[in-house]
């Protein structure tokens, strides 16, 4: 019996293009920081609830209708310490680096918006809220895109041109996201470790895959309990990506988060991974608009995709 299910199971396979990074680079690495500080769900916006996904809370949550002044805490670490700290690391190195912006995160700290329009940084929008879209009807989700380009332009002074929704789509997010029609692409993946096209309605919609592998999100779920840890998983993952890379270059994303990776011991981690990576040469650390330009202009979308 045969049954309709448009999942691709195949992707490039063995026949993987050769993305011709600039400089000839093995491996192109992208660093996220995710911004999501007071976008979250949180009692006093109306959600009924404090949110206390991907910090240090542990144990039983406050009932719903209460404040998680524990929680809440938490989160304002990361806008107020860990954003700065992780972010020194970058400049101090003179590195890019992308942000995945919550827009009602950004309004609420717009020296954080200032740093990234001083700093040249892209960012893609992580949606008006940090909020799992899926649980939105249809208008409810249009809504929320055409008020996190809004918001994201009027505080960093460009519009978002790339798009990732809080852990994962609807089946609406990517088709609205077209239809939008301001976005150079969406990162609403994890299958693969290259860009690829894909078919939104007759136009072709370029997918720049995300990561939940290499992410520092390990710690708040207790797979990470040392700068170690981070560092020896991300060195190793570009190791590996590197050595294949003299015959098959790849892309490597690796995601941060403030209130996390912020914290002065994890923050080691970090620096250790920038200071490995920077040792090689033929390596592209780049944003990710630079990422999803450069497949637009090498690699458009085949005629009769």
């Amino acid at each position: 019996m045969a049954y309709d299910n448009p999942r691709d199971f195949v992707g490039y396979g063995q026949n993987s293009p050769d993305p011709k990074w600039p400089g000839d680079a093995r491996v192109a690495v992208n660093f996220v920081i995710n911004y999501e500080e007071g976008s979250e769900p949180n009692y006093l916006d109306g959600d009924g609830k404090s949110e206390a996904a991907l910090t240090e809370a542990t144990g039983v949550p406050n009932p719903p209708g209460s404040r998680d002044l524990a929680a809440e805490s938490m989160f304002e670490y990361g806008s107020r310490v860990g954003v700065w700290r992780a972010l020194r690391q970058f400049q101090e190195r003179e590195l890019p680096v992308t942000f995945f912006g919550c827009a009602m995160a950004l309004e609420r700290n717009l020296d954080i918006a200032e740093a990234i329009r001083a700093g040249g940084y892209d960012v893609c929008s992580h949606g008006w809220r940090w909020i799992e879209h899926f649980h939105l009807s249809e208008e409810e989700e249009r809504d929320h895109i055409r008020r996190a380009i809004a918001s994201i332009e009027r505080t960093t002074g460009e519009r978002p041109l790339g798009w990732y929704c809080r852990h994962g789509p609807s089946e609406n997010t990517r088709r609205l996201v077209v239809e939008e029609g301001g976005f150079l692409y969406d990162s609403d993946a994890y299958n693969d470790e290259l860009p690829y096209w894909v078919d939104v309605g007759g136009h072709q919609q370029l997918v720049v895959p995300y990561t939940m592998v290499n992410n520092d999100s390990k710690f708040s779920r207790g797979w990470f309990s040392t700068s170690d840890d981070f560092f020896t998983h991300v060195r190793d993952a570009f190791d590996m990506l590197y050595e294949e890379g003299a015959t098959h270059p790849k892309m490597m994303s690796v995601g941060l988060h403030t209130r996390l990776i912020g914290h002065p011991a994890r923050a080691m981690g970090l620096r250790r991974v920038l200071d490995h990576m920077m040792q090689f040469k033929d390596v592209w650390i780049c944003r990710r608009i630079d990422i999803a330009r450069h497949w637009h202009e090498n690699h458009p979308p085949k005629a009769g995709m």
